[in-house]
C-alpha cells in the first residue's frame, strides 16, 4: 500500500511529498500533508529523507515496537508445554538448566521462542493445551512437539488444526470479555489477552521441520522434494486466516539444516560424497534449503496479497548451520555429539533410562552448555541462546530488522 507523506522541513528544500512503499508503520500515525513541489527537487528530498530516516527500508529510528501479545504455531522446537499435557509428560532432565522439572520443552533449558519473549519484555507463553498453571493475558503458544503444516505426520495437531484452535481462542476471549462485568473484570484482565490487542499482536511461525522430516522416513527424497509446493500452500492459507481473523505482523522462521542432526546423521545410510565437512547429510540439508526458497517466495506472495500485513522472514537455517560450522571455536563439542537420551545399541528417549547387560542408557551428559544437540533432535539452551542473538537482532532477516522494530 503506498502512502503519501510530507516532509516540510528540509533545510533549503521546497516542501513535497514522499512515497512510502510500506504504508504506515501499525500504532505509529503522522499527519498527512501535500504540498506541490518541482519534480527533481521533490526525488532528491525522497533518496535524502531514505538515506537519513530510513523510509525505503522500514527503519525508524529509535523508535520501537509494542507488542501486548505473541501467539505462535509451531512444532517442537518451539513447544511449551501443549506435547507434554497432551501425550506423554516430557520427564527431567528436560528443563534442568533453567525451568526444572515442569518446563514442558523438550530441552535442557530455554527455546528460542523463550528468547524472543524476553527480548521483548513479555512472560513466556503458556502453551493453549496445558489447562495447569496457564495465563494468557499476553498470548498463547499453539506449537506442539510432532506438528507438520500438513496433516499427518507424527502428530494430529497440524498447522490447520493449530489455526482452529486460536480461532477458537479469539472467539471464546470476546465473548467471555462482552460477557464480564464488575468484579469479575480484574480476573479477566490478569489471564486474558485484550480482544483489541489481536490485531497488534506479533504471529510468529517455527513448523515444516517436521513435513521434511516424516517424508525422509517413509518416502523418496524425490517425493519430499516434490510436496513442497502443496505444504506451502497450505502454510499460505493459514496465514490468510489469521489475516483474515485480524492478524497484521508475523514472524517466520524458515526450517533449519534437518540433514545436520545427529538423529539424521546416525539413521542415514551414507553413501560416499553425501556428507559434508562438518558430517551432515547433504541430500537432507539441500532439500531443506529448496524448501526455504520457495517458503522466501511465498512470503514474497503474502506480501502483495496483503497488503495491511507486515511479514519479516528469518533465515534460522543459515544461522543453525554457522553455529555448526564454528561449534568447536564457540566452545562445544561436535554438533554432531548430543547430551540426553541414546540412539546407540538402544533408543532410549531423554527422560527415560534403560540398562542391559549392565549398561546404563539414557543418562544425560554433565554439562548441556557444552553440545549444540540436546536429545539428538533438539537443539540445547545454551544452542538456543547462540542462535537467538543473531535472528532476533535481524542479521538473518528479510528485512533485515530486529524483533522490536519488526511492525515497521
Amino acid at each position: 500500500m503506498l502512502v503519501k507523506e510530507s516532509y516540510p522541513f528540509l533545510i533549503g528544500v521546497p516542501s513535497f511529498t514522499c512515497i512510502n512503499p510500506f504504508g504506515d508503520p501499525p500504532f505509529r500515525r503522522r499527519k498527512k500533508t501535500i504540498m506541490n513541489s518541482s519534480k527533481h527537487i521533490h526525488v532528491i528530498g525522497c533518496l535524502v529523507l531514505g538515506l537519513v530516516s530510513g523510509v525505503w527500508g522500514g527503519n525508524y529510528g529509535s523508535e520501537t515496537c509494542w507488542f501486548p501479545a505473541i501467539y505462535n504455531f509451531g512444532d517442537s522446537n518451539s513447544d511449551t508445554g501443549a506435547g507434554s499435557a497432551a501425550f506423554t509428560a516430557v520427564h527431567p532432565p528436560n528443563g534442568e538448566s533453567f525451568f526444572g522439572s515442569l518446563s514442558g520443552r523438550a530441552c535442557d533449558g530455554r527455546l528460542i521462542l523463550d528468547f524472543l519473549t524476553e527480548e521483548l519484555k513479555l512472560p513466556y507463553l503458556s502453551a493453549y493445551l496445558n489447562s495447569l498453571g496457564s495465563n494468557y493475558r499476553h498470548g498463547a503458544n499453539f506449537a506442539v512437539g510432532g506438528s507438520s503444516i500438513r496433516p499427518g505426520g507424527y502428530s494430529p495437531f497440524d498447522l490447520g488444526l493449530q489455526i482452529s484452535q486460536f480461532k477458537q481462542f479469539k472467539y471464546r476471549t470476546n465473548v467471555l470479555y462482552n460477557q464480564l462485568s464488575g468484579n469479575r473484570t480484574e480476573l479477566f484482565q490478569s489471564s486474558l489477552p485484550r480482544p483489541d490487542e489481536f490485531s497488534k499482536a506479533l504471529y510468529t511461525f517455527d513448523i515444516g521441520q517436521n513435513d521434511l522430516s516424516y517424508g525422509f522416513q517413509h518416502t523418496s527424497e524425490e517425493q519430499v522434494r516434490s510436496s513442497i509446493p502443496n505444504i506451502l500452500e497450505i502454510f499460505n492459507q493459514a496465514v490468510q486466516q489469521l489475516y483474515n481473523e485480524g492478524a497484521r505482523i508475523f514472524w517466520i522462521h524458515n526450517t533449519g539444516p534437518i540433514g545436520c542432526l545427529p538423529y539424521s546423521y546416525i539413521y542415514y545410510k551414507s553413501k560416499q560424497g553425501n556428507l559434508d565437512a562438518n558430517g551432515c547429510v547433504k541430500p537432507h540439508n539441500e532439500i531443506a534449503q529448496e524448501y526455504n526458497r520457495q517458503l522466501k517466495e511465498q512470503v514474497l506472495v503474502l506480501k502483495r496479497n496483503l497488503p495491511l500485513a507486515k511479514f519479516t522472514y528469518i533465515d534460522v537455517y543459515s544461522a543453525k548451520y554457522q553455529l555448526i560450522s564454528d561449534a568447536k571455536k564457540q566452545g562445544f563439542v561436535s554438533p554432531l555429539l548430543f547430551c540426553c537420551g541414546s540412539y546407540y545399541g538402544y533408543h532410549v528417549n531423554c527422560g527415560t533410562q534403560v540398562t542391559v547387560n549392565g549398561t546404563v542408557y539414557g543418562n544425560p551428559c554433565k554439562n548441556p552448555s557444552q553440545h549444540v544437540s540436546w536429545d539428538g533432535i533438539h537443539y540445547s539452551q545454551a544452542a538456543n541462546l547462540w542462535v537467538s542473538k543473531r535472528i532476533l537482532s535481524g542479521s538473518f532477516s528479510d528485512p533485515p530488522v530486529p524483533i522490536q522494530k519488526a511492525c515497521f
